[in-house]
């Protein structure tokens, strides 16, 4: 119960966590199962904020699936999840580029071609695809 008073957890990650705590397997999966069954563990709840708190902090789409796979969630969770994100209308990621590219390089990236690099590199790492990247850089990765 302490790891689910502090944040949400996954299925997959809580059990492994109570297992690195020196509990049987079985048992941790047994115990999971039992929070899950009462409410306090649920992996839609946990894939829905973690995708809202890292579409916040201004992750991509790419990135939060990977994200959201490497905790045991399944497709249909991950897609709840950005179902989540637009139905709340946090899923705008051209916006997002865009605040970030402004925030970080200022308005003129798209007249300098460094800085554009920089920009689309920066986007591609926070998990933007290649549209969107191009869209909020001005930027024609055909020129290059």
């Amino acid at each position: 119960m302490g790891l689910l008073v502090r944040r949400e957890h996954s299925r997959r990650e809580l059990a492994r966590k109570l297992e690195a705590r020196g509990i049987d397997g079985e048992e941790a999966e047994a115990t999971v199962a039992r929070m899950a069954e009462a409410g306090w563990q649920d992996d839609e709840r946990f894939a829905a904020g973690l995708a809202r708190s890292r579409a916040l902090s201004g992750y991509g789409p790419l990135r939060i699936r990977a994200e959201l796979g490497t905790h045991g969630l399944g497709e249909d969770l991950i897609r709840g999840a950005f179902d989540a994100l637009a139905e709340s209308g946090e899923d705008d990621w051209r916006a997002s580029a865009r605040g970030l590219v402004e925030r970080r390089y200022g308005t003129g990236v798209a007249e300098d071609p460094g800085l554009r690099r920089k920009a689309a590199d920066f986007l591609f790492r926070r998990g933007f695809d290649g549209d969107t990247v191009r869209a909020a850089t001005a930027f024609d990765f055909d020129d290059a």
